[in-house]
């Protein structure tokens, strides 16, 4: 597959209508964001941000509207960090970020470099099940360094970070921008830098299905 440059990628947002059961979460939404740029993903549980940023990386299908990036479709360059942290209780950090290395087709010193990176290096031989809520948050953003990719889809990253924690995601995410990534990401309290913000909870849905046209 050849991937535009991170600089040069647009996310291209149509009509998107999403549902959960029989209850639409959002009907017409349209947006756009290019490299270089974040959106903060912002309302209270239950208003689809989780399910947006599910289907803006092609793991959960719109009713209904078009996603589209400036390299392919849902094949865009890009990582998506949800809730679960995907740590094996097992399996020690260090192990697990050498897998990511492995799995991605990076050089081992990779996953030594990100572990460094999001705090770690102290931490490697630690197998999951002894890391701390914050210490397996910070095992999964390594997964972002170690393939860099343009395109970062995060779901309340700074979930269970200590104050250290939440400024290293914000510094995280500037780098990125500053080499042209995208991020998108749902936020609850303090947000991103000159990020721009869309407020699900304003969108108007109908209640059902079958006022969904």
């Amino acid at each position: 597959m050849v991937v535009a440059p991170a600089s040069s990628l647009v996310l291209e947002v149509e009509n998107l209508a999403a549902v959960r059961g029989l209850r639409v979460l959002f009907e017409g939404l349209s947006l756009r964001v290019s490299g270089g740029e974040a959106l903060e993903l912002r309302g209270p549980n239950g208003s689809g941000k989780s399910t947006l940023l599910r289907i803006l990386a092609g793991l959960t299908r719109q009713h209904a509207g078009t996603v589209t990036y400036s390299a392919d479709e849902h094949d865009a360059p890009h990582h998506y960090l949800g809730h679960a942290d995907a740590v094996k209780p097992t399996e020690s950090a260090g192990e697990q970020a050498r897998f990511w290395a492995s799995y991605f087709g990076r050089p081992a010193i990779t996953a030594t470099d990100a572990l460094a990176r999001v705090g770690l290096s102290q931490r490697t031989e630690v197998p999951g099940r002894g890391l701390s809520a914050g210490q397996k948050r910070r095992l999964a953003l390594s997964r972002l360094l170690i393939d860099p990719r343009p395109v970062w889809l995060l779901d309340e990253p700074t979930a269970a970070l200590d104050i250290e924690g939440r400024k290293l995601v914000v510094d995280l995410v500037a780098e990125h921008r500053a080499t042209g990534g995208m991020v998108i990401a749902a936020i609850h309290g303090d947000g991103f830098v000159n990020s721009n913000t869309l407020d699900l909870s304003k969108l108007k849905a109908p209640a059902n299905l079958e006022g969904l046209a």
